[in-house]
């Protein structure tokens, strides 16, 4: 094996050393009890880390979680009914809307 074949094979070792590393430290995000987490589970986290939304819930009213919502819907395919929309939109809004008190969850 060539130098720039072994240099090349350390890098992608250690990368993928680092990235395991980080995600073993990584804690599970706690969303907050009440009605619709499950939903907000089941529908939020296959696509993306529900630490999504607690970086958000600072800048998120209601508009912008609906339009986030029908965001991951419209553009990126995910399978949300109108009615879980509703339940998930109310969910995010009452839990994670730039009027909830997170930090208290």
């Amino acid at each position: 094996m060539d130098t720039m074949m072994q240099t090349v094979l350390a890098g992608v070792f250690t990368a993928c050393a680092a990235a395991a590393t980080a995600s073993a430290q990584e804690r599970p995000i706690e969303l907050a009890t009440g009605p619709g987490r499950e939903v907000v589970e089941a529908y939020c986290s296959p696509c993306h880390s529900l630490d999504y939304l607690t970086l958000n819930s600072s800048i998120l009213d209601d508009r912008g979680w609906t339009t986030e919502v029908k965001k991951m819907i419209d553009v990126f395919g995910a399978p949300i009914s109108p009615y879980q929309t509703k339940i998930i939109v109310d969910y995010l809004v009452k839990n994670y809307g730039t009027g909830a008190d997170v930090h208290s969850k």
